[in-house]
This record gives structure tokens, sequence and C-alpha cells, in this order.
């Protein structure tokens, strides 16, 4: 008797632990090739430390707001006159990492899970949501708002639900690619924000983004080195989005519909789902999310860049097709997509503390998104021939009876 097939969430156990494993390998390998190379620390670790100003917070500018340990002081008191772009640097507090750098990605994964599953990709919310928060923002800085961060949020949310039904209706309507009218919005979005608005960065925002970015749950701090890490109120935000869309996917009807329409839109709709509805709302869905994780990052990084947070789009889609979500839709666990952002992002950032070169760690995603989708489409062709193969057995038995 032939066994029975692996259940999803089987296959999805599977395909992380493919993939866990390969990146553990790979991150080895790099580990000993920089051990191998590795030369002049403190020179190395100075180029590092101007290299996260330059290309993570501020492209060009004279100064900024940046979140420092001791030891990357040190080397920034002693290497800070060998960048040209940088003159001062105001510290606003020493601790040891980066606050729960899951959570604005983490949001963004929950929207591209919901795209991917649906059987689409989406490649605009990046874009979509820098140019809904930088629209609030700019709002409440030139009308002088003093007040709560609630404010920003309710704004953002209406732009993004707006920019979101802008490729819900080319999707849902007209029936385009998602991933030709995503990526066409994306460069309406950023030529609106840096056209139209003309866009610039601001070091000062309204008081309450600034308060709610520097209130906390909680702090740990280490007895040894003194340093300090915190949990941010945002958490709270990301846990209870996660949560009600879970609940949604599992429980009511539009969530299965969701997956319905990844598997089969002619099924879903002979099944009595309204298909275009659901697209519209769908991508409704992504630009919030997305404005809201836009309302959080600038609140946390305590600044508005209006380009942060461009190019994020490719590690988040890679870390949720690693989660085990089928690049063709219809099959996936949300659990599994932030497991799989997760892992990008730790590894991403041992990658940083490791001392890897940028262009090793463009690499490394590229490797991953490429690992990703490949086992995911291996996953797709292999259930394909498993049915056929059962067909073509089935059809002597039909008819010999």
């Amino acid at each position: 008797m032939k066994p029975a097939a692996p259940s999803s969430s089987r296959l999805a156990f599977r395909h992380l632990l493919v993939v866990v494993l390969v990146t553990a390998i790979f991150s080895m390998g790099m580990l000993l090739y920089q051990i191998r190379i590795q030369y002049a620390l403190g020179i190395r670790a100075q180029n590092d430390i101007l290299e996260m100003i330059e290309e993570s917070y501020l492209p060009s500018v004279a100064a900024g707001v940046f979140f420092f340990d001791d030891h990357q002081l040190q080397l920034l008191a002693q290497g800070i006159e060998l960048h040209p772009y940088v003159e001062s640097v105001t510290i606003l507090e020493r601790r040891s990492g980066v606050d729960v750098p899951i959570i604005v990605p983490g949001l963004f994964t929950i929207g591209a899970f919901l795209v991917l599953v649906s059987g689409g990709i989406d490649v605009s919310f990046p874009a979509l949501a820098s140019l809904s928060v930088y629209v609030a923002t700019i709002l409440l800085i030139n009308t002088g708002y003093t007040g709560g961060v609630w404010l920003a949020f309710l704004l953002a949310i209406l732009v993004g639900a707006i920019l979101g039904a802008f490729n819900g209706v080319f999707v849902g309507v007209f029936r385009l690619p998602t991933l030709i009218v995503t990526l066409g919005s994306t460069y309406v979005f950023r030529g609106f924000m840096q056209g139209a608005l003309n866009s610039k960065q601001q070091a000062t925002i309204p008081v309450g983004m600034r308060e709610f970015g520097r209130s906390t749950l909680f702090t740990a701090t280490n007895p040894v080195t003194g340093l300090t890490a915190r949990m941010p109120v945002a958490f709270l935000i990301f846990l209870a989005i996660l949560i009600a869309v879970a609940l949604m996917l599992r429980y009511t009807m539009f969530g299965r519909s969701i997956f319905s329409i990844g598997g089969s839109e002619v099924s879903a709709h002979r099944a009595g789902y309204n298909v275009m509805l659901t697209k519209i709302l769908i991508y409704v869905m992504v630009g919030i999310m997305a404005s809201i994780a836009g309302v959080i990052r600038v609140s946390m990084m305590q600044q508005l860049h209006p380009t942060n947070m461009l190019g994020m789009e490719l590690r988040i889609i890679a870390g949720t097709v690693l989660g085990g979500t089928a690049i063709t839709g219809g099959k996936g666990s949300l659990l599994g997509a932030m497991m799989g952002s997760l892992l990008i992002v730790i590894v991403v950032n041992s990658m940083i503390l490791l001392g890897i070169p940028t262009s090793w760690r463009s690499v490394f995603t590229g490797a991953l998104i490429i690992i990703g989708t490949g086992v995911s489409a291996w996953q797709v062709v292999d259930r394909y021939r498993g049915k056929k193969t059962k067909r073509a057995k089935a059809q002597p038995v039909e008819a010999g009876a």
C-alpha cells in the first residue's frame, strides 16, 4: 500500500529545515572566509561603522542620530574624520543593538504573505509605506501638531488604504498581472514623493511620534557591560495585527477565499467567492499594514527619511517564501512566513556583526531567494507529478471496471 502524502505543514517544515541547513553551511563558509582574509581589525571595524551610516541611515547628509555601544563609539571617534560626508553625529543613547528588528519586516511580511497566498506578488509596499508616512508626517509638521501619535497612524492608514486600493483596482478589476502593476506603482509612488512632494529628510518629527518611538514595555540591562536593550510598545501593535490576521485566515470566509483564489481563481468563482472584491480588499489591507509599519519605523528612528524603506521588498518576499509559502499561491503558513523573515533578519544582522562586506551580504540574500523559490518550485512540480501519476494509474482501473 502506498504511504500517504505528507501534509502541507510537514512540507513547510521540511522546506524551512533545508533552508536553515543551507544557511548554516553558507554562514560557516563565510565566517571561515572572513577569518582567513581578516586584516587591520580596527580600520575594518571603523569602515563598518561608516558604512552603516552611509548606507543604512543617511546616504549623503551632514548630521544624524544613531545608536552605538561603547566599543563602536571609540571606533567612530577614531575614524569619523575619514568619511567625507559625515561632519557631526548626535549620540542619542548607547546600547547594544537595534530595537526588535522584526517589527517592521514582520508587518511587511504579513502583507506579502497575503498577496503571495492569493497568487500574486507585491513589490510596492516599501514605496507605499514611504509615501503614506511621509504625507502624514509632513502634514503634522506643517500644522504644528503636538498631540498623540494616533493622528499620524490615522492619516498614514487613510493614505495607505487609498494607495492599496489603487493597486487592487488594476489587479482585481482590470485583471492585470500583479508583478507588473506593483512594479509600476512602485515608481509612481516614488516619483510622486520625490517629484511632486519634493521629499527631503526631516531631522525633527512630531512630538507624539517621537514619544511613541521612545516608549518601552520593559528594559533589560547587561550587568557586565551595562548595555541595555528595550522592548518597544510598537511590538504590541505588531503582535495584535499578527494574531488578528491569523484568526481571519483560519476562521473567516474571507480568509478562506484568499487561499482559494491562490489555488484557482476559476474554482473560487464557481464556489461563490467574489474574486474581484477579495483582491481589492487584500491590497487595501496590505496598504494599511505597510502604512502602520512606516509610522513605527519613522517613530523608532526619531527622524523621517523618505527613502529608508525602499529596497526591502526582495528580502521580505524571500523570507516569506523561505517559510514555506508557495510562490504560485494557494499554500502557505503565516507562522512559517514569520519564521522565514526572522531567519533573514537574524542572518543579515549576524553578518553585519561579523564584519562581512555589503557585497557579500547581497550575494547571500540573493542566494537565499534562489534557494527558497527553487525549493518552492520543486515542491509544486513534485506535487503536480504525483497527481499526474495518480490519475494515470486510476485510468486503467476505471477502464477495466
